[in-house]
């Protein structure tokens, strides 16, 4: 797939069933993520990689907990459907921004280029046939989702990548205008 096709066709997958990324594709996949837009070479990532049901499990085990934590009321039903959402894919991977103090490069550029590399990884993961979407919610805000995933006090989780193979095929989508966005200055 050319890189233009690749920017602009690529979606969401919602549905995603095995197999997950693996071997070369899976190092592809990294690789991607490390390639990012980095000011100061600060390399402020980290990534989790929940790959097969067990270690979904455990995060869903997480969020379960978390959930618990955030509310100790809440519903049985809440706190299963949390302990089930790792479950929607076969891969899951955790981008994690490792902000540290810089003269030059403010947090939240920092948190920009961990997002970069949450896209970079769903458009590799895109271009070599697989199927992903980048979730994020309360389950990236959770104290207790970061202490079990060892964040450290300024990092920042800025999302999940649930990866697998397309169970769905996604209609195309209408192209949007770049008229409605866009704009030129008028100075």
């Amino acid at each position: 797939m050319d890189a233009v096709t690749l920017l602009t066709t690529r979606y969401s997958s919602p549905r995603l069933t095995e197999p997950a990324p693996a071997g070369e594709d899976l190092q592809l996949i990294k690789q991607a993520a490390l390639q990012v837009p980095d000011h100061g070479h600060l390399r402020p990532w980290r990534f989790v990689v929940f790959n097969g049901r067990q270690a979904l499990q455990k995060l869903g085990d997480i969020f379960a907990e978390a959930a618990l934590e955030d509310d100790p009321s809440v519903s049985d039903e809440v706190v299963e459907r949390a302990r089930q959402l790792p479950l929607r894919a076969p891969m899951v991977i955790a981008c994690i921004a490792k902000c540290v103090e810089h003269p030059k490069v403010p947090f939240s550029e920092q948190i920009q280029s961990a997002a970069c590399a949450v896209m970079a990884m769903q458009q590799a993961a895109f271009a070599l046939g697989f199927g992903g979407i980048w979730r994020s919610g309360a389950y990236t805000q959770y104290d207790f989702v970061k202490q079990a995933l060892e964040l450290g006090e300024d990092d920042e989780i800025v999302g999940y990548l649930y990866l697998g193979t397309c169970a769905l095929d996604m209609p195309p989508r209408q192209p949007l205008s770049p008229e409605g966005f866009f704009q030129d200055f008028q100075g």
